[in-house]
Order: C-alpha cells, then sequence, then structure tokens
C-alpha cells in the first residue's frame, strides 16, 4: 500500500513539474511576441558583413492611416503605413506650460513622444495594429519635488 502511494506521489509530482515548465515556456514566449508589440519587433537588422544598420522603409504601396492622440499635454500625430509607425508630429499645449521632451518619427514598429510640464512628464508610445495607429502605453510620471 505504501509502494501504491509513494508511486501516485511520484507521478503526482512530475505532472506538476512538467506543467510548471510548460507554463513558463508558454508565458516567456508571449511576453516575447507582447515586447516587440509591432510584426516587426525591436530586432535591427543589421548587415553582417558590414555591421552597419540596413534603413527601414515602408512599403510605399501601402495605405496611409493617420491618428491624433490629444491630450493635457498636447497632441501626438502618428500615422501607419502598413506596419510601420511614422510619428508626424507632436505639438504641447504651450498655453499649459508643456513642451516636447523627446520625438521619434520613426519609419519603426513603434513610435514614441515625451512630453514635459516642470515635474510632471507624459510618454504616449503608438505601434501599428492592422495598420491603424494604436496607443500601446501611455506612462505619466510626478518628479518629486523639495517638498515631497
Amino acid at each position: 500500500m505504501v509502494k501504491k502511494q509513494a508511486g501516485y506521489a511520484l507521478v503526482w509530482v512530475t505532472a506538476v513539474v512538467i506543467a510548471i515548465v510548460v507554463g513558463l515556456a508558454a508565458v516567456s514566449t508571449v511576453g516575447a511576441s507582447l515586447r516587440g508589440r509591432g510584426p516587426i519587433g525591436n530586432e535591427v537588422v543589421r548587415n553582417v558583413d558590414r555591421g552597419a544598420e540596413v534603413q527601414v522603409r515602408p512599403d510605399p504601396d501601402a495605405t496611409v492611416v493617420s491618428r491624433e492622440i490629444r491630450g493635457d499635454y498636447g497632441t501626438f500625430t502618428v500615422a501607419c503605413q502598413g506596419v510601420y509607425a511614422l510619428g508626424k508630429g507632436a505639438r504641447p499645449r504651450s498655453s499649459s506650460g508643456w513642451r516636447v521632451i523627446s520625438f521619434e518619427p520613426g519609419p519603426d514598429d513603434d513610435v514614441d513622444a515625451v512630453f514635459s510640464n516642470r515635474r510632471r512628464s507624459v510618454e504616449i508610445e503608438v505601434f501599428c495594429n492592422r495598420g491603424r495607429p494604436t496607443v500601446a502605453e501611455i506612462e505619466r510620471n510626478q518628479l518629486p519635488g523639495e517638498d515631497d
């Protein structure tokens, strides 16, 4: 009887270990695909012979779809040309003290812009989902002040 129970316990422990390994593999695979967000991924294509980066160019025949992302910080205009995101412009709401800190024009799998207003900042990241600009993330930060 004890041998039979030990055998069941061993089978159960083995099944648990296999389930954990399969779960970790699945999560890491899905996580890797989500980190790249767009179908291009974050990899940079390199010319192996010369070590130089290859210039990314959208298909000129692909439909261009534009979108403006607006907020209290201003406006970030993005276009998608197929799978490639293009940052068209970042305009701060200067009447409220906002300014553009950085802006990525692309083309790339995603583009972003960072707006700042004294101790606050907003970073907007946009990628192309089926050829349409889609907000991946809006990150709002508050820098600590002397009285915080």
